[in-house]
C-alpha cells in the first residue's frame, strides 16, 4: 500500500507521544514492505532518526496558521510570503514562545482547523492536497481526530482511504473556554462523517471517543501502540543510588508536583537518604512558571541538589535515561489514551506505579509491570515507591514481567502489522462509500 502519514511536530522541545508512536509506525509499516510516506504539519519533526523526508515541506506552518487565524490579510498573501515564515529554524523559535499557546487563540484556531476547506486556513488544505494529488495515496492516515478537518477534501478529490488516530484529543479540547469547547466538540461529530475509520490506541479510549463523538462500534478499531523492543532493552544491574525517573512534558497535568511531593516525603522519612529524582522530557513556555513552582518546593526541602532537570531526549540518551533509574511515574492528573512512556520504561525492565485511571490500568493489567495508586495521592504514590524502593526483588520481578509483555505485545513490528490491516478494512470501508461533491 501507498500510505502518508500526517504528522503535526511539536518543534522538538517535549516528549510528544504522537510524533513518537506515529514515527515508529512509519518505520514499522516501511519494513513490512509498504511505501510510507511521512508529511509534517505545523512545526518540524525531530531530525534524531525519524522517518522524515528532506524533500518534503512542512505544512501548516505554526506561523502561517496564527497569522491567519488572527489576521484576514494573510488568508490572501503569495506563497512566496508564506514560505518565510514556514521556515523551520523560525518555527522552532516561535515554538517556544508563550504567545503562541494562548488558550483562547488555541481554541479558536483549533475550531477553525476543524472545520476544513470552511475555516481561516482553507488555502492551507489547497496546498496539502495539490501536494498530495502529485502521487495520490491509497491511504491517508491522520495523527489525530483535531485533524479530520482536512479528511473530507482528501477523500473526495483524492480518492483515498482516510484513517484517523485517536489519542487524548478529550484532554485538549476539555480545557477550552466555553462556548468554544461545545463548538469544537460538535464541529469534530458533524466531521467525523468524513473518516473511513478511526484507530483509537486503548480500549479505554476508543469507549471514550465512541462515546464523546456518538460512532458505532464498527466505525473504531484498537491498535496498541509499540515500541523497538529491540533498542529499548534493559543493560546490566540497576543503578548504584536508588533513582526516581520521570519521563513526559514537564506539566501540572502530568503531575510532575505529585511526584514531587512523594519525593520530598520519602526523602524526609530518612529511609531513603539517598534517594534520586530525575526528570526528563522538555517543556514549553507556557510550563516555566509550573517548573519554577516545583524547583521551589525543592528548594524549601533542601533537595535542590538531589533532583535533576533534563530536556526532551533523542532516543538514545533517553534509554540511557530509563536505564538510570530504579522506578518511573508519571502521575497523571487525568485520565490518559495511552502513556508511551510506560511501555518504553518497561521495555528496559524498569517498573512504574501510575495511578489507576485511563490506559495506565490497562497497560498494568496487560503487562504486570506496575502498582497502581489512587490519582491525585502523593501520601498513596509514596508508599508505592517506597515498597518497590525497599524490595528490589519485587521491582525486578515487575521490570522483567513488563519487559516480556512488551516484547510480546507492544512492539512497533506489531503495532505496524495491526495498522496494516487495519487500513485494508478502511480501503474497503471507502469502496463502499458514495463521495458527492464538497459542500
Amino acid at each position: 500500500m501507498r500510505l502518508v502519514q500526517v504528522i503535526p511536530g511539536s518543534g522538538d522541545i517535549f516528549y510528544c507521544e504522537n510524533c513518537l508512536r506515529d514515527s515508529g509506525l512509519v518505520r514499522g509499516l516501511r519494513a513490512l514492505g509498504h511505501d510510507a510516506a511521512v508529511v509534517p504539519l505545523y512545526l518540524p519533526l525531530s531530525t534524531a532518526g525519524e522517518p522524515t523526508a528532506s524533500d518534503v515541506p512542512i505544512f501548516f506552518g505554526g506561523i502561517n496558521v496564527y497569522l491567519q487565524q488572527r489576521f484576514g490579510l494573510f488568508r490572501r498573501t503569495p506563497r512566496w510570503i508564506d514560505r518565510l515564515f514556514d521556515s523551520p529554524m523560525l518555527l522552532r523559535w516561535a515554538a517556544r514562545r508563550a504567545g503562541m499557546t494562548d488558550p483562547q487563540v488555541l481554541a479558536e484556531t483549533t475550531l477553525s482547523m476543524l472545520r476544513g476547506e470552511l475555516g481561516r486556513q482553507a488555502k492551507e488544505l489547497d496546498r496539502l492536497v495539490e501536494f498530495l494529488r502529485r502521487d495520490p495515496p491509497e491511504v491517508v492516515c491522520l495523527s489525530n481526530a483535531l485533524l479530520v478537518g482536512l479528511a473530507r477534501r482528501i477523500g473526495r478529490e483524492l480518492g483515498s482511504a482516510v484513517v484517523c488516530l485517536l489519542q487524548d484529543e478529550e484532554g485538549f479540547l476539555e480545557d477550552f473556554p466555553e462556548p468554544l469547547r461545545a463548538e469544537a466538540w460538535a464541529e469534530l461529530r458533524r466531521r467525523a462523517a468524513d473518516v473511513d475509520l478511526f484507530v483509537a490506541v486503548s480500549h479505554y479510549y476508543a469507549r471514550r471517543m465512541r462515546e464523546r463523538l456518538g460512532l458505532p462500534a464498527e466505525r473504531v478499531c484498537v491498535v496498541s501502540a509499540g515500541v523497538d523492543a529491540e533498542f529499548f532493552a534493559p543493560a546490566g544491574p540497576g543503578p548504584d543510588v536508588p533513582t526516581i525517573g520521570y519521563l513526559s512534558r514537564l506539566c501540572r497535568d502530568k503531575g510532575l508536583d505529585l511526584l514531587v511531593e512523594a519525593f520530598a516525603m520519602l526523602r524526609a522519612g530518612g529511609r531513603f537518604g539517598t534517594l534520586k529524582l530525575r526528570v526528563a522530557g522538555g517543556w514549553t513556555a507556557g510550563d516555566v512558571p509550573f517548573i519554577d513552582e516545583v524547583r521551589g518546593v525543592l528548594a524549601r526541602a533542601g533537595l535542590a541538589g538531589e533532583a535533576e532537570f533534563l530536556p526532551n531526549l533523542p532516543a538514545e540518551a533517553r534509554r540511557s535515561f530509563l536505564r538510570s533509574l530504579t522506578v518511573l511515574s508519571v502521575p497523571t492528573r487525568r485520565p490518559e489514551a495511552l502513556g508511551l512512556y510506560i511501555l518504553e520504561s518497561l521495555a528496559c525492565g524498569v517498573p512504574v506505579v501510575q495511578p489507576a485511571h485511563g490506559a495506565s490500568a490497562e497497560l498494568l493489567e496487560a503487562t504486570g509491570g506496575g502498582v497502581l495508586v489512587r490519582p491525585g495521592d502523593p501520601a498513596e504514590l509514596a508508599d508505592a515507591l517506597a515498597g518497590l524502593l525497599a524490595e528490589p526483588g519485587e521491582a525486578g520481578a515487575l521490570g522483567r514481567s513488563g519487559r516480556r509483555a512488551v516484547e510480546q505485545h507492544f512492539t512497533v513490528q506489531g503495532m505496524a502489522r495491526d495498522f496494516s490491516a487495519a487500513c485494508r478494512r478502511a480501503l474497503k470501508a471507502r469502496l463502499e462509500r458514495r463521495p458527492g461533491p464538497v459542500d
